[in-house]
């Protein structure tokens, strides 16, 4: 079991009260169980977060819109534990459900994780939507710095020259330069044509 994994069994056993419930979603090998987990009434969001996590690391499309929504949420070890469940599932949506999220003004505050996701899933969207969330984040007195944070050194980690604009912008900014500084080491030069 790694890291994540452990994190969140732990999280989720202590939230679930260590119910033989809990423990029977733990050890099922049953992804049709667990997918039924996900639609049915009535059912505590330990064991929909449980469930959606194992079928994301297994691979299974069925907890795409359960981990998009857990990805989303105000609670933010259940947004990590979905965008780590998400980076895994390998579904084509994903990077478009982040995106949506991280450019998302009235749900800011729980843009990390899909900031994070998008640098990890490394599509076609991260580096347009990673722009825009940091150039909202650059107006005076923005309360998200860890956001627009994420997003200069996401952007560092992708290395694409269309950042160059946005993150030089970010330069002026105490709690952002140094990171500005380091990503844009990362971007290579344009080339003279």
């Amino acid at each position: 079991m790694d890291e994540e994994s452990r994190s969140l069994t732990e999280r989720l056993r202590q939230e679930s009260g260590g119910s033989a419930a809990f423990e029977h979603l733990v050890a099922t090998g049953d992804q049709d169980e667990l997918a039924e987990v996900l639609t049915a009434p009535g059912q505590p969001l330990w064991a929909r977060e449980l469930a959606a996590f194992r079928l994301g690391r297994a691979g299974d499309r069925r907890a795409f819109e359960s981990l998009v929504l857990l990805l989303n949420h105000r609670d933010p070890p259940r947004c990590a534990s979905a965008a780590h469940a998400l980076a895994r599932l390998g579904d084509p949506r994903t990077a478009r459900a982040a995106a949506a999220l991280a450019t998302n003004e009235l749900r800011v505050a729980y843009a990390l994780h899909p900031v994070r996701l998008l640098v990890a899933l490394r599509a076609p969207e991260s580096v347009p939507a990673l722009i825009t969330t940091l150039e909202r984040r650059l107006r005076p007195h923005d309360p998200y710095r860890r956001v627009a944070l994420a997003c200069v050194e996401g952007l560092g980690a992708l290395g694409d020259a269309r950042a160059r604009r946005v993150l030089t912008e970010a330069l002026a900014h105490p709690a952002l330069a140094e990171a500005a500084v380091h990503a844009l080491a990362r971007i290579p030069e344009q080339q003279p044509s």
